[in-house]
């Protein structure tokens, strides 16, 4: 059984998950240049190697307490992390950074409704009112006059937020306090080997530039292995769909980095962008402390 505090939560993991969040926001407009210099498949193989590399040096004896099913079971969850950063980072190249940022927020909406076809979690109203409130924000934050235009870009985004998803629930299933370091490693050796072996038959393209060279190990050493670690980390600790309305926090992230760095203007949009997805975070956290405890209880995924 899972237990029932993992799903009540806490202030650490719940601060981690918006540290990660905030990494994430600060990459989208950072991948979209790389891509430009070098293609999709070999910049996530770089970045990830590098990744596995440091988790592997600072982190193997936590590998080596690890048991044939927490091999198996960060596989499963790294091949689904390497499959939706594929499918993003591929979607990225062919659509904006703001809309990449709303439709990958939509695994806030495809979490809880994937652990109820699934898990048949009971999920309360402050989960669904949540959802709402976070995907009203996002849409606030990240649509443009003229609507949400779908094309192909836009058709990989939305199947990699899927793919994000099943990444979250089976995160939130398998990762404990005890093996959440090891199943950190454990992902981020299988994304790196998935990448590179995808990337293998083209052969490899490298960044000539220093400051080409400092993202990637920005996006390797931050974005890739200490937020694959946060997320394992923090997982093991509260409930998936109360992650997921969380780390819909990464387009308003995103949207300060914007403004912060990108010298894009302060608008109304993001003030009430911003607002409702803060209530959404607070709707969430209520909800989560209003629950009793044998509704936060489930059997563990097999």
């Amino acid at each position: 059984m899972v237990q029932a505090g993992k799903h009540r939560g806490g202030v650490l993991p719940t601060l981690l998950i918006l540290a990660m969040t905030a990494v994430w926001g600060s990459t989208f407009f950072l991948i979209r240049d790389l891509v430009k210099i070098m293609p999709t498949l070999d910049f996530l193989s770089v970045r990830f190697t590098i990744a596995a590399v440091v988790m592997v040096a600072l982190f193997w004896r936590h590998l080596r307490r690890l048991t044939r099913r927490d091999w198996l079971a960060g596989a499963l969850i790294g091949g689904l992390y390497g499959a939706a950063q594929i499918l993003q980072t591929f979607g990225l190249e062919r659509t904006s950074a703001t809309m990449s940022g709303f439709v990958t927020g939509l695994y806030v909406v495809f979490t809880p409704i994937l652990a109820a076809l699934v898990f048949r979690d009971r999920l309360g109203g402050a989960v669904w009112t949540a959802v709402a409130l976070s995907l009203a924000g996002l849409a606030t934050l990240s649509l443009q006059p003229g609507g949400l235009q779908f094309g192909p870009g836009e058709w990989l985004t939305l199947a990699s937020a899927i793919v994000y998803a099943a990444q979250i629930l089976a995160t939130g299933r398998w990762s404990t306090v005890s093996n959440a370091t090891g199943l950190a490693v454990v992902q981020t050796m299988t994304i790196a080997a998935m990448t590179t072996v995808v990337a293998a038959p083209d052969g490899y393209i490298l960044p000539t530039s220093s400051t080409h060279w400092i993202v990637i190990a920005y996006m390797a050493l931050i974005a890739g292995a200490g937020a694959v670690w946060a997320q394992t980390w923090a997982q093991a600790r509260i409930a998936p769909a109360r992650a997921a309305v969380l780390m819909t926090t990464e387009p308003l992230f995103a949207a300060l980095f914007a403004i912060g760095i990108g010298g894009e203007p302060f608008t109304l949009r993001v003030v009430v962008g911003g607002l409702l997805i803060v209530s959404a975070m607070y709707v969430v956290e209520l909800g989560s402390r209003r629950a009793p405890p044998a509704e936060a209880i489930h059997p563990t995924a097999p």
